[in-house]
């Protein structure tokens, strides 16, 4: 089973305590226009440790479904995992969901932790640091993808196989473009994962979410830099 998730960066400076404290006993009914139906969303399972707060939060999702001429709508109920890792001088966001939902997840905790927007932000590894992953273990990288080529009508370019570092183009388009989607074969873990420079993490393993929790922790979180940094650095 594929697993998802999504890093990003605190950038408010905020405790472990204070997010716990501030998180806990979160809940927030919606009505479904022209239903008589209220979707939950609420945080729950709240685990703090010296450094780190983890949970879930679980949210109703409407479903809209078509019964002869009539339109029924219902609900199912998603659980997503998410873990506050404190680390100096900053503190990361793991949401462990597909990207368009773990950006709204994230802004919500923005605006309950800071009252606003932007308080949660994207997170962001380098160029750089995917190619010196991808060196980890070379011979397992399966796909990359570039971006910012100085090729004229060529926006993103991409090289699948199993020696790709090996490849006349790779060295051309490592200088005249950015990495910016990795497919490559953890050294340590032996998990085949996809990672991007805005921190979205895709493990093609079959694992328990906990287990991708921690790979994204020991592996990922240190690929991520503690300041913003501009693509071509």
């Amino acid at each position: 089973m594929v697993i998802a998730g999504k890093v990003f960066r605190v950038v408010e400076q905020v405790s472990i305590e204070t997010i716990a404290e501030k998180l806990n006993g979160y809940r927030n009914e919606q009505t479904i226009e022209g239903s008589d139906l209220s979707l939950l969303t609420e945080i729950r399972d709240l685990s703090a440790g010296k450094d780190e707060l983890s949970g879930i939060i679980s949210r109703d999702v409407p479903v809209r479904l078509r019964q002869r001429e009539e339109l029924e709508v219902t609900f199912r109920t998603v659980d997503t995992p998410f873990l506050f890792k404190q680390r100096k001088p900053d503190m990361l966001l793991l949401v462990a969901e597909r990207k368009p939902v773990a950006n709204a997840i994230a802004n919500l905790f923005s605006s309950t932790l800071f009252l606003s927007l932007g308080g949660v932000l994207n997170a962001e590894i380098t160029p750089k640091t995917l190619e010196s992953y991808h060196r980890r273990n070379p011979e397992g990288t399966k796909v990359m993808f570039f971006d910012g080529l100085e090729i004229p009508n060529l926006d993103k370019i991409s090289l699948y196989g199993p020696s790709i570092s090996d490849t006349s183009l790779y060295p051309t388009y490592v200088s005249q473009g950015n990495i910016w989607y990795a497919v490559v074969t953890s050294r340590k873990y032996g998990y085949i994962v996809g990672v991007t420079r805005d921190a979205v993490v895709t493990v093609f393993n079959r694992m328990s979410v906990e287990d991708f929790i921690e790979f994204v922790k020991d592996e990922i979180f240190e690929l991520i830099g503690t300041t913003r940094e501009s693509p071509g650095d």
